[in-house]
């Protein structure tokens, strides 16, 4: 296994990334490949190369990337986050990872968690270059998550400055920042578990990482309905991550998505704990080992399609 430094080119700038390529990988022998990157404000640095390691040492070529705007990438506004525009870096990156001529084509993987887990899903519908999806646990619905994370009165407030604020944005022009998170609450992520994560851990493992986002970020958030389309995934083979203590992605919107929209051939892991075991706690090693085997199930060996839950 190595891992090189890469760019490549989306919407006219540079998305930076790591490239994981198998020992035995050539134009020869030709080697599937799983492209990913992070979460809401997330870089690759914050634990996405255990994840890269484990797929890669699996047989897989691996494309870690930093979206535009965010970690090492370029900014055509920095700490903007567009779900849009960031679901085109993810199809511009199967694009580039495609023109290696070590890649099978046929056989390209997207892995998303957290907010990147809703744009998989947004992508295995949309994109049929992709044959194998794993949304770890994904944002289904942007505006319903964040009312769980808010109570009534404090979402309603929320939303009211977020009318104000497009209007004072056309008049004059000003883009306000917002942080990601904060002691009190006041945050993009309120949640006491997210707090405590990303600054006692995320902050430490990855500098590129900032504490804020466009305010105007808050307005793509809640207007986000990632599962709208999950019932076109089919009839690509789909594996959702659920964290069954999860305060950030809720993990009954998850589950209702797969059993009420999503069809086959799927399946649904539930995990122990909350969102951020996952990444660097008691449950990454059964996250990413069961992602592997969805991967390989479907991209390194042919398969009759069969239901799992």
């Amino acid at each position: 296994m190595k891992r090189e430094n890469v760019k490549f080119l989306s919407e006219g700038l540079q998305c930076a990334g790591w490239l994981y390529m198998p020992q035995n990988a050539s134009e020869e022998c030709k080697v599937p490949a799983i492209v990913m990157a992070h979460g809401f404000s997330l870089v690759k640095e914050a634990f996405l190369d255990r994840y890269a390691e484990v797929f890669c040492k699996g047989g897989f070529a691996v494309l870690v990337f930093d979206y535009r705007n965010f970690g090492e990438s370029e900014s055509y506004l920095p700490q903007h986050l567009e779900p849009n525009e960031q679901i085109k870096d993810y199809r511009n990156a199967i694009s580039w990872i495609c023109t290696l001529p070590e890649i099978d084509v046929e056989k390209i993987g997207v892995w998303g968690t957290s907010y990147s887990g809703g744009h998989v899903l947004h992508i295995g519908a949309v994109d049929k270059r992709v044959k194998a999806v794993v949304a770890q646990v994904p944002t289904i619905n942007g505006r319903k998550g964040a009312q769980r994370k808010m109570v009534s009165e404090k979402f309603n407030d929320f939303m009211r400055n977020l009318t104000n604020y497009r209007t004072e944005r056309y008049v004059n022009g000003e883009r306000k920042m917002y942080p990601v998170v904060s002691l009190n609450g006041i945050a993009a992520q309120p949640h006491p578990d997210a707090y405590k994560w990303f600054t006692e851990t995320a902050e430490k493992v990855a500098p590129t990482w900032k504490n804020e986002i466009t305010l105007e970020s808050m307005e793509h958030y809640v207007e986000y309905n990632p599962a709208g389309l999950i019932d076109f995934i089919s009839p690509t083979p789909l594996m959702i991550i659920a964290a069954m203590e999860d305060g950030i992605t809720p993990p009954d919107l998850i589950i209702e998505a797969f059993e009420e929209q999503a069809k086959e051939p799927k399946k649904l892991l539930e995990l122990p704990g909350g969102h951020f075991d996952v990444y660097n706690g008691p449950t990454f090693d059964q996250a990413s080992q069961e992602s592997l085997k969805w991967f390989q199930q479907y991209l390194l060996t042919k398969k009759t399609s069969t239901t799992n839950k």
